[in-house]
């Protein structure tokens, strides 16, 4: 019988909401974390001259044939948890489990959302941007730069209203302590002493005036919209350091911008991708980034928005 593989972290409650939604639908689920290989988690993939990969992936409650998986889910599984061992082995032995189990994971010829490859190279920015401006969509003017001397060009150019961005994840730990690096608008002190700059890569973008902002989630050919509205300063220059000021409707996406959005995710290889666009007070919609493995399941509860069933019928090739 052809069942859906989901890998994902085993505590993901949006992916819950996902496997739901297949099993209400009827189909077969095979859900895993890369945490449970070896350990939990056993793998025994064959290939020849007359067949593709098959073979069981096996926990103590489930199986599946690898020739039976017709689609997969993928989202942010967790790392290997390998037996006691010395650091090198552990390295060896990460990496045999990595080329081992993920390269036949990978080398799957079926429905994915999305294929790891694909995502792991639409996560880099700047790659964003080059193809949101090809695909049609406005994108702001953009510096990534680790010379002063550039960014002050840079402000000059653009009429002096400028962000800082990091160029990467915005999250790192501290101690024992998460921390999150906000967009903020550049000001006068900041312009005047730009020491720092210099140790790595920074990301600058002219600021674009915003009526409220939209989170785009794409499904497949599917788009769902809703708009972000930021009651306080902090969350109007960054929606995410303020979730208490948001409030959230539900929108319509303008066709062109639909248009560049799917021309995207297929020049990318995606089914899935989470945008964020700024509204201008004209209207127009811009481009900032979008996230291939971003967070959805918030929308859907505010705003009633069906994310959950739409990737299941997009796996089950029902959209």
């Amino acid at each position: 019988m052809p069942a859906v593989l989901v890998i994902a972290a085993q505590d993901d409650w949006p992916t819950d909401r996902v496997v739901k939604a297949l099993t209400d639908g009827g189909a077969e689920v095979f859900r895993m974390d890369t945490a449970q290989f070896p350990q939990e988690l056993s793998l025994a993939g064959r290939i020849d001259a007359r067949r593709g990969w098959s073979g069981g992936l096996t926990t103590a409650h489930r199986a599946v044939d690898l020739a039976d998986i017709s689609a997969v889910y993928y989202r942010a599984p967790n790392p290997f948890d390998l037996p006691a061992m010395s650091e090198p082995e552990r390295r060896f032995a990460a990496a045999q489990a990595r080329a081992g189990l993920g390269g036949i994971i990978t080398a799957l010829d079926c429905r994915w959302m999305s294929h790891p490859a694909a995502m792991s190279r639409a996560e880099y920015k700047p790659l964003q941007l080059a193809t949101a401006r090809t695909a049609g969509l406005t994108v702001p003017a953009t510096l990534i730069t680790n010379n002063p001397a550039a960014v002050r060009t840079f402000v000059g150019e653009v009429g002096g209203r400028v962000v800082c961005k990091p160029v990467a994840t915005p999250v790192f730990i501290e101690g024992d302590q998460l921390k999150t690096v906000y967009t903020r608008r550049l000001s006068a002190a900041d312009l005047a002493d730009l020491r720092g700059i210099d140790t790595t890569a920074h990301l600058f973008q002219a600021w674009v005036d915003k009526a409220h902002e939209v989170r785009l989630t794409a499904v497949g050919e599917r788009l769902f919209a809703a708009e972000v509205h930021a009651a306080g300063s902090a969350g109007h220059i960054d929606w995410r350091s303020d979730y208490a000021s948001l409030t959230y409707q539900a929108t319509t996406v303008p066709d062109a911008t639909a248009e560049g959005v799917r021309r995207y995710l297929r020049r990318l290889d995606l089914r899935f991708a989470a945008f964020d666009f700024v509204v201008t007070p004209d209207g127009t919609w811009t481009f900032l980034e979008a996230n291939p493995c971003g967070q959805w399941d918030w929308i859907e509860h505010a705003t009633g928005l069906p994310l959950a069933q739409a990737i299941a019928d997009e796996l089950q090739g029902a959209s």
